[in-house]
């Protein structure tokens, strides 16, 4: 049975993960947060008003904001590096690699307005390169949830974690997708948020809405299909991979993201090296400038849309 979504009460992400970083400093004082001028983007101002001893703000400089971050981790803090997701992922990718990767510094980095949420400011400020970029570091988890319950789990979660991780936040509303009965969150494994076994939809972050909208538009033409959240994409969750290739019929993967270096390439790497060869298609940005206009407009524009995937989903199974 297909999946419903609850649109009566939904939050931008941030939201969540500001809220969530509240109720765990309000009883844990080694939870810190650190901004680069983001403390409002990064909807930490209530968080800094209640805490103003655990937030620290280095300024307009992520190189600054990534290296006191570790020194904090390297103290037992736990820290929060919030900044966005285009300038941490870039003018810090040095620091990310030196400062908290290879010397084993549990950095939470905190990705915001990402992919292509600051929509017509452009190229410059979206961030399509970032899974690319941190998936070729060792030593880092990278987390792109998808809703508000994936965005609790994942900051709870990442404050007990002692290991560096990515987190990676878009800045609009996000509807709840209601979960199976089964489903958890961990790091590291898939949530399926609906089953079928025509094809397999696997999405991440807000890629997931749109795809399980796709989902059940073909549900209704007779077609089944599997959505996956897939939040974590390193480490990638091949368990649940291998399955899907093995019942479905096709795959499609679906992100916010560059087609070169994001989840897409991880999956067809996977399924690839293990002897799987199934109908695949890797959705998302192409290798381009993107167009000018809101993260909708630029979605719609290049089918990361329930039409768009629909279509995509239809073609796929007529080879």
């Amino acid at each position: 049975m297909a999946e419903t979504i609850n649109t009566n009460s939904y939050k931008a992400n941030l939201e969540v993960f500001s809220d969530t970083l509240q109720k765990l400093a309000a009883t844990d004082r080694n939870i810190v947060a650190v901004t680069s001028d983001s403390r409002g983007s990064g909807k930490l101002v209530p968080f800094g008003n209640k805490y103003p001893a655990q937030i620290v703000e280095v300024g307009i400089a992520e190189q600054n904001l990534v290296g006191v971050a570790a020194g904090l981790a390297s103290c037992n803090k736990k820290v929060f590096a919030v900044s966005p997701a285009c300038f941490l992922t870039a003018r810090a990718l040095e620091q990310i690699k030196n400062d908290v990767a290879y010397s084993n510094n549990p950095v939470n980095l905190v990705g915001i307005s990402a992919g292509v949420s600051y929509g017509a400011l452009g190229s410059t400020h979206h961030s399509l390169h970032d899974f690319a970029a941190l998936r070729a570091i060792n030593n880092i988890t990278i987390v792109a949830p998808a809703d508000n319950f994936e965005t609790e789990q994942a900051i709870i979660s990442a404050a007990e974690t002692n290991t560096p991780i990515y987190l990676r936040f878009g800045k609009k509303a996000m509807q709840s997708l209601e979960e199976m009965p089964s489903a958890k969150f961990e790091f590291g494994k898939g949530r399926v948020i609906r089953t079928g076994n025509d094809i397999a939809i696997i999405a991440t972050g807000e890629a997931v809405y749109p795809a399980l909208q796709a989902a059940n538009k073909l549900k209704e033409e007779g077609v089944a299909a599997t959505v996956v959240s897939m939040h974590t994409i390193k480490p990638l969750d091949t368990e649940l991979l291998a399955k899907l290739a093995t019942q479905c019929g096709a795959i499609v993967t679906v992100e916010e993201h560059s087609v070169y270096g994001g989840l897409g390439e991880a999956c067809a790497s996977y399924l690839l090296q293990h002897g799987f060869s199934k109908p695949f298609k890797i959705m998302g940005i192409p290798d381009e400038y993107t167009v000018t206009g809101s993260q909708q407009e630029i979605f719609d524009h290049y089918g990361i849309s329930e039409k768009g995937i629909s279509d995509t989903m239809i073609a796929l199974l007529s080879k």
